[in-house]
């Protein structure tokens, strides 16, 4: 027997008037007219080829084969409303589990020291936290949403900016003393650089320095390459070369004499973080939760 729509539409109607008694108190309960009811059960016994009920002028009852059929049917309608109390809590109720594809270095610097705190805020929420550099397909390997540095790339994702931060120019106490400093961006090609790999096209990123309207593009010579934002900072902290990094997660090592920002006038340039999610419409609560969290966890 082929399915259709009215089939279990019929299903329902039929379940409403077993439990009022009657065609009259279906309708009210259904929103229908009476007489919608009576077509909607005689189509329903049409499309099985049986007779359902025994109707009287006082009384509605099912046929020996009406209740064999409503005893099978009734746990699945039942089971029915029960999956859709559930999907429908998941609009509100933070529980379930949670993929998330992140940023490794956003995810070290950033969530680590605050995921035991959220996941006793939600205790029916299992988070799976995935850290990649490059941003995978989301819906094809089954995460809920992602959290990326960099420009939105092309295509269906939709995109929620979380913060913008500066790109600095750094170098160690040590790499500078035994080097010297350069004194504007266009001495960069003189020193030893750090690059670092773009995740999304395989080459290192180019390096430019913005000072209001002005853009200077700057060919950056180094013999080592870093797909990890961690390795680099130290690399350069060990006096590997000159690096550009995040000012976002390099303020402390600044603070402390770590590094040093060789051209704080030339810090035009910024880098933004986002979340991506596959469909804005209808997110559940573990998402807004989630997104809500990383907002906390920046501040």
């Amino acid at each position: 027997m082929a399915f259709d729509s009215r089939l279990l539409s019929g299903v329902g109607v039929l379940a409403a008037v077993v439990a009022g008694g009657s065609f009259v108190r279906a309708a009210e309960a259904l929103g229908l007219s009476a007489s919608g009811v009576s077509r909607a059960l005689a189509r329903l016994e049409g499309r099985l080829g049986i007779r359902l009920l025994d109707r009287t002028t006082r009384s509605v009852t099912l046929t020996d084969e009406g209740r064999r059929f409503y005893e099978q049917v009734g746990p699945l309608l039942a089971g029915i409303e029960e999956a859709a109390i559930l999907a429908s809590g998941s609009a509100a109720i933070v529980r379930g589990r949670l993929r998330v594809n992140v940023d490794p270095f956003f995810s070290r610097l950033v969530l680590a020291s605050h995921l035991a705190g959220f996941l006793d805020r939600h205790p029916e929420l299992a988070l799976e936290l995935i850290t990649s550099n490059a941003l995978v397909d989301l819906v094809a390997e089954g995460f809920d949403l992602a959290v990326r540095f960099g420009a939105p790339p092309a295509g269906s994702l939709i995109a929620r900016k979380l913060i913008e931060t500066r790109i600095l120019t750094v170098a160690s106490p040590a790499y500078i003393a035994r080097h010297g400093r350069p004194a504007h961006p266009s001495e960069i090609p003189a020193y030893n650089c750090i690059h670092f790999r773009d995740p999304l096209t395989g080459q290192p990123f180019d390096w430019e320095f913005h000072k209001g309207g002005e853009v200077l593009k700057v060919q950056a010579v180094g013999r080592l390459i870093v797909s990890d934002v961690s390795t680099m900072q130290s690399a350069c902290i060990a006096g590997a070369g000159l690096a550009q990094v995040m000012a976002f997660g390099v303020e402390a090592l600044i603070a402390r004499g770590d590094l040093i920002e060789l051209f704080p006038d030339w810090n035009g340039e910024m880098f933004p973080l986002h979340i991506f999610y596959p469909s804005r419409q209808h997110q559940p609560a573990k998402v807004r939760a989630f997104t809500d969290f990383c907002l906390a966890a920046i501040r």
